[in-house]
């Protein structure tokens, strides 16, 4: 495992109330979370912690960023009760381009001393600012080789037209020449054993190096702006469907509790 560009397209497909589904080109950015400084070096239109076309800023990621995100990592590992491995730590996400930046998952693999990578992270921010993580272990399959999956509980509120009563199964692949990785949402509360939404994540590796960068930036200028736009045009798509809106929890609580007060 190399830092990297990793280039291709994200697909959504969502099959209940009402059939959905887009795909979009994309590319993310594989780095070397202890040697990010050295990585960004190699362009003048990349940089660390300050201004650039293109820039990996502390900021974006989980935890105080005033501390290294190894650490912030080592310690949200620590809270799931797991141990991190002592290898080399690396990031699949979207830089900050011209200053802006928006992660809507981002994938940490946590690797041994030998480069084999014992445990993956999924960092996943909202459009409402909040963040969490699900960490993910391996799967004894012996058919699907350094893939790691696993079951969890949604616990944060992303889209308004999800509810919160979901589990999700995350399927993913170590970074090579190509990587996967692929989400499908399972409703607890109608016990449905085919998911009702998925989302898929396919792209190719191309080398880190100042012309490969200057390619894709001019391809896509501002990566995360697209991102955003995608998800602002896709939302109203799916109002346009009559999707039901799920309010945010606490403006539901907060309605709630309004609403027994003026009871009283």
């Amino acid at each position: 495992m190399e830092p990297g560009l990793y280039v291709g397209r994200l697909r959504h497909r969502r099959f209940r109330p009402r059939p959905h589904s887009f795909t979009y080109n994309l590319f993310m950015v594989l780095v070397d979370v202890d040697h990010v400084d050295d990585q960004m070096r190699r362009s003048r239109l990349t940089s660390v912690n300050r201004f650039n076309w293109a820039t990996f800023d502390d900021r974006d990621h989980l935890g105080d960023p005033s501390r290294p995100l190894r650490e912030r990592v080592t310690a949200d590992a620590a809270r799931q009760g797991l141990q991190m491995p002592d290898g080399p730590l690396y990031l699949l996400t979207h830089l900050r381009y011209l200053g802006y930046n928006f992660n809507p998952i981002s994938f940490y693999y946590c690797c041994s001393r030998d480069g084999d990578v014992q445990l993956v992270m999924a960092e996943v921010h909202s459009t409402f600012g909040e963040m969490c993580t699900y960490w993910l272990t391996a799967t004894d399959d012996e058919q699907a080789p350094r893939t790691f999956r696993r079951r969890l509980a949604k616990t944060m509120h992303v889209s308004p037209f999800m509810p919160m009563s979901l589990d999700y199964e995350f399927i993913v692949t170590t970074p090579g020449q190509r990587l996967a990785a692929h989400m499908n949402t399972v409703d607890r509360a109608e016990g449905a054993a085919a998911p009702n939404f998925d989302a898929t994540l396919t792209l190719e590796r191309r080398e880190w190096t100042a012309p490969a960068i200057r390619a894709q930036l001019f391809r896509v200028p501002v990566m995360t702006a697209k991102v955003v736009a995608a998800i602002h045009w896709e939302a109203l798509r799916l109002r346009l469907k009559g999707l039901r809106v799920h309010p945010h929890p606490r403006d539901a609580a907060g309605r709630r509790d309004s609403q027994g007060e003026a009871r009283v």
